[in-house]
């Protein structure tokens, strides 16, 4: 996972690396306590606990449990896109549609494995702008999977291309939900439709 400090929703920015360490084992802390007790259910007290550090150390770094989970959510953003970066890099993909292929696993094993990813997804449990206060979470994903698309593949930089893949990651996530909704470890047959769902959309719509 992704250890870089996003300075977002930061109070104040950690600089030498006990505090960095802080602030991570309180987004680690977060991340299990919104799978146990949801977003509701979390506290800054409980997370102050779970972290094992004092309550004034939490509002030392974040105004509230809002800003504690937008970094969460902006740390799993970041692990998402590294973890494409080297899936993509590897050289395996003769088209830019296996490279689709590879978002949407990404996107699953994270909910299999990143603790809170599942609950929290990117951020639409608390704020549909919750990366990005000028656009919904899915369009700064989709826009930033564009953007690698376009570098790793050559697809070309339509607004017709951007449309279709913003389209694309609103019915993926909808289905991959529906999927652990069904199954706690996700109905691999919901999984695989939407996989082919969403290809056999981009190869109409998309002319790359």
């Amino acid at each position: 996972m992704s250890t870089s400090t996003v300075t977002g929703p930061l109070r104040r920015v950690p600089v030498q690396g006990r505090s960095v360490a802080r602030v991570q084992r309180m987004l680690d802390a977060c991340a299990e306590l919104v799978d146990e007790v949801g977003y509701e259910g979390l506290t800054t007290t409980l997370l102050a606990e779970r972290a094992e550090v004092a309550i004034g150390s939490v509002y030392q770094f974040f105004p509230d449990k809002r800003a504690i989970v937008q970094a969460l959510t902006l740390r799993n953003m970041e692990a998402y896109l590294e973890r494409l970066a080297t899936s993509w890099s590897s050289g395996s993909f003769a088209y830019w549609w296996d490279g689709v292929d590879a978002a949407i696993d990404e996107y699953i094993a994270m909910h299999r494995s990143v603790p809170g990813f599942r609950t929290l997804h990117f951020g639409d449990v608390v704020d549909l702008h919750l990366l990005d206060e000028h656009s919904d979470n899915n369009a700064v994903i989709a826009g930033k999977v564009a953007q690698v698309l376009v570098e790793q593949f050559g697809v070309a930089d339509t607004r017709q291309f951007k449309f279709a893949l913003e389209i694309a990651v609103e019915a993926a996530d909808a289905l991959i939900k529906l999927a652990f909704r069904r199954d706690p470890d996700g109905d691999d047959t919901v999984l695989s439709e939407a996989k082919a769902l969403i290809r056999e959309y981009l190869h109409r719509h998309v002319d790359a």
